[in-house]
């Protein structure tokens, strides 16, 4: 166990590191985690931290003004449905909170879609055995395309899912590029349309 003095931003009453912890992670992200330790002891599984927090404040906004997050260090990560010829895939795609995926125009291009979107709330659970609101690029069906905004792989340490909204982990941008089926792109993003008052 560690304190929240050890992370790079945040206030919360405890961290960890994320594959000593996994009671507190979706099962798929824990395997994940597992596997990357199993595979490469150390570095950089042992740089993923977990903090555990009030599940009420999982959305960006109120858990950014909660925990003392910067939103310019807080990742969303969206499942986005593409078509094509009849068939569809599912992808997912990582921004910053200060931005938002652009998925009619850089999703789409990019998965060589005639039309995407966002995938229905049902479905994204179902495929990623996670909780929606804690959806995390960690521990995502084998296959799906993970496109990865080149703003996020650049922030030193980045806030992202556990795959359940009770936590949260965070660790450094630049190792979500070494995911399975990472794409980092300088375009997925757009700016977030100001927050209505």
């Amino acid at each position: 166990m560690s304190t929240s003095a050890e992370l790079p931003f945040g206030r919360f009453d405890e961290a960890w590191t994320a594959v000593e912890r996994p009671e507190l992670l979706a099962p798929p992200v824990a395997a994940a985690l597992q596997e990357w330790a199993d595979a490469e002891p150390g570095v950089p599984v042992r740089s993923v931290r977990l903090v555990d927090t009030d599940p009420e404040r999982a959305d960006t906004a109120a858990f950014c003004a909660a925990y003392d997050v910067p939103a310019e260090v807080s990742a969303n990560c969206v499942v986005v449905a593409a078509k094509r010829g009849g068939r569809t895939a599912l992808a997912a795609g990582v921004v910053l909170a200060t931005t938002r995926l652009d998925v009619n125009r850089a999703v789409r291009r990019h998965l060589d879609a005639r039309k995407a979107s966002f995938a229905p709330v049902e479905l994204t659970v179902a495929e990623t055995g996670m909780e929606y609101g804690g959806i995390t690029p960690i521990g995502l069906p084998d296959g799906w395309p993970l496109l990865i905004d080149a703003a996020v792989a650049d922030t030193p340490y980045v806030l992202i899912g556990s795959g359940r909204r009770r936590a949260k982990l965070i660790l450094p941008g630049a190792v979500l590029a070494q995911l399975p089926g990472a794409q980092v792109l300088s375009d997925l993003a757009v700016p977030a349309p100001p927050a209505e008052d």
